[in-house]
């Protein structure tokens, strides 16, 4: 498998790229507007992109998503989570995708996870490597779990004027968490940003991390109460951006 991180200083934000080797085929995560580097990346690595997805819908970004199918001619895959009131604008042509749903990139294989909290279409998308392997190696988690914290639940209500979505967005992220943890300790962890950005609390400078070591050190993983959880996730946030 093929793997290449790209991250926009500006924005703390991380997108990847992963191919396949075998068959030349490959995906994109969460592309920002530069849809060229990851063309040119492809390029570079002998792969041609043939699906582009989003770990869900981004606030704090301009989504590369339709120019860079639009520029390949790869397949859309997005969320058909988060209940009639929260879908994505556009789904003409794209494939939708709900939890427990799979993909494959060539020989990877691309398992879907419902993982609302940060917002209620949220998805987190497992990897496995079909050619060495029969489970996943890692997660791209986007704004669910970041290396030392967890995507923040209360934009939808402070910065969108969604009222009274704070609280039940903290507790389905909560139980977001407790399904998560019960995948294995060397899961890796590729997260949609890093520090510096406003979508949590206090987010690590590392690039990736382990579910073993989240479970470990990340705050919000080793709260085990509910309610002690959602009052801990929506204090002390940092100020809304507009």
């Amino acid at each position: 498998m093929i793997f290449q991180r790209f991250y926009n200083e500006g924005l703390a934000q991380a997108s990847y790229l992963i191919g396949c080797e075998a068959t030349g085929e490959a995906l994109v995560i969460d592309p920002h507007r530069d849809a060229e580097q990851y063309v040119r990346a492809a390029e570079i690595q002998g792969l041609r992109i043939g699906h582009v997805t989003e770990t869900h819908i981004h606030a704090d970004y301009v989504s590369g998503t339709r120019e860079l199918a639009s520029r390949t001619g790869a397949r859309i895959v997005l969320s058909d989570e988060g209940g009639a009131d929260w879908k994505y604008g556009f789904t003409h042509g794209a494939v939708l995708l709900r939890d427990g749903d799979s993909f494959v990139v060539g020989r990877i294989r691309i398992d879907v996870l419902h993982t609302p909290g940060h917002t209620p279409e949220h998805l987190t998308f497992l990897v496995t490597d079909t050619a060495g392997a029969d489970r996943p190696m890692g997660a791209f988690t986007g704004d669910f779990i970041f290396v030392s914290d967890v995507g923040r639940p209360d934009l939808l209500e402070r910065a969108a004027g969604y009222a009274g979505t704070m609280e039940a967005g903290a507790r389905h992220l909560y139980r977001s968490i407790q399904q998560f943890k019960g995948l294995p300790d060397y899961l890796q962890i590729w997260p949609g940003h890093g520090a510096g950005s406003a979508c949590g609390k206090a987010l690590g400078a590392v690039p990736q991390s382990t579910l073993g070591y989240e479970r470990l050190f990340n705050w919000a993983l080793r709260v085990e109460d509910e309610d002690a959880f959602v009052g801990a996730v929506l204090a002390d946030q940092p100020e809304a951006p507009r």
